[in-house]
């Protein structure tokens, strides 16, 4: 395949694509197994991509850098405290009404027990400052790669999503402005608490809505 041909099949999607495992409605209770499947393996995917990054010791995502850093204050695992900050974000669609999916849940499970798991099996933090780097850049492309998968199966957002999107209903704000004020409000706290801010969050910020654009616009070759 020629780079020309590599290029075009890649080519950012604007939307998410309905896909041969999307769900036929997000809230669903009996999935195709299909579905099933790739969300499973999309959430896995997400999570190990964190883990890629918590491993790097180079820079967090911004939900990670609060999840660290709470971590960090009551003696628990990122893993851990990712998913008391995933069940702790649910509470919060309560007053915007929104409804979470099967995807919702198995997005709190998964992606915590991914990092769990994954952290201690990955390499210690390269000392080589460009590994470190390399491995982060590893990391996002995974967390790119787990969301395009996730998104497709279409069975429920993940609570961070699902709280941005409520509150943009509510407010009226561009969605851009309301998960960029989320993301940095998280950030600055999680900061506060210690968690790890670096070149791997800008890269993650600079880089996941590109990698995410391009990983649905590969899926959108399977759609319906």
């Amino acid at each position: 395949m020629s780079l020309k041909a590599i290029l075009q099949y890649i080519q950012p999607a604007h939307q998410v694509p309905t896909t041969f495992w999307s769900a036929e409605t997000p809230l669903t209770l009996k999935p195709k197994p299909v579905t099933s499947l790739f969300l499973i393996i999309g959430l896995w995917i997400f999570g190990t991509g964190d883990a890629f990054l918590i491993a790097a010791g180079v820079g967090n995502t911004p939900w990670t850098v609060l999840a660290e850093g709470i971590a960090i204050n009551i003696d628990w695992s990122v893993g851990q405290a990712t998913f008391l900050v995933s069940v702790l974000v649910l509470f919060l669609w309560i007053p915007l009404r929104e409804k979470p999916g099967i995807g919702t849940i198995l997005n709190v499970i998964l992606i915590a027990a991914a990092i769990e798991i994954m952290v201690p099996l990955l390499p210690p933090t390269p000392t080589d400052q460009r590994l470190a780097l390399l491995q982060a850049f590893g990391g996002v492309i995974l967390i790119g790669i787990g969301s395009g998968l996730y998104l497709t199966a279409n069975l429920g957002p993940g609570p961070r999503d699902g709280w941005m999107t409520g509150l943009q209903q509510k407010t009226g704000w561009p969605i851009a402005r309301v998960r960029i004020s989320i993301e940095i409000t998280v950030l600055i706290l999680g900061m506060a608490l210690g968690g790890t801010f670096g070149w791997g969050t800008i890269m993650f910020a600079i880089g996941i809505g590109p990698v995410v654009a391009m990983c649905l616009g590969v899926a959108s070759h399977w759609s319906k």
